[in-house]
């Protein structure tokens, strides 16, 4: 059986899908591929911001700590999601917890290494920078179903 390169998991990721050759080899040189064990940290709210996860198998919840009463789960992330899009915006802090549900085998890049990419050659930073601020619609656009899910019957005065 032959090895899957960075590259083809990159291609074949809808967040890069469709991404000239040459930028999928250009960004492939700030990524690895992990495996992340189920209970385990993808990153961490305050902790600097310095990977960005493209979900390839498993499922990774999102959430936020509450005095008194610990993690919420606020999303979840499974297949094709991207996790850890902090890495784009000074001051380069993470604003949640991600955490393995299961098993999750992702693509990891080292952000400082994507972010110079992005900076130094404008087409590409642009496509990524695009490309993740669609990511960043869809989940808003998800958080307002889900508020309105749990407000939207109640009158508010």
């Amino acid at each position: 059986m032959k090895a899957i390169s960075i590259g083809e998991l990159l291609s074949s990721h809808p967040l890069l899908s469709g991404l000239p050759a040459a930028d999928i080899e250009t960004v492939a040189g700030c990524a690895r591929n992990v495996i992340i064990k189920p209970g385990d940290m993808l990153l961490a709210e305050g902790q600097r911001a310095d990977s960005l996860y493209l979900v390839r198998y498993g499922i990774v919840s999102i959430e936020i700590h509450s005095p008194g009463v610990g993690s919420i789960v606020i999303d979840t992330v499974g297949p094709g999601g991207v996790v850890g899009w902090s890495w784009l915006f000074p001051p380069y802090r993470y604003h949640f917890d991600a955490r393995a549900v299961e098993v999750v085998r992702a693509v990891a890049f080292d952000a400082t290494c994507l972010r110079d990419k992005a900076e130094t050659d404008e087409q590409l930073g642009h496509l990524l920078y695009k490309r993740v601020a669609e990511v960043l619609l869809e989940r808003l656009q998800m958080t307002r179903v889900r508020l309105l899910d749990l407000y939207g019957s109640k009158s508010v005065r």
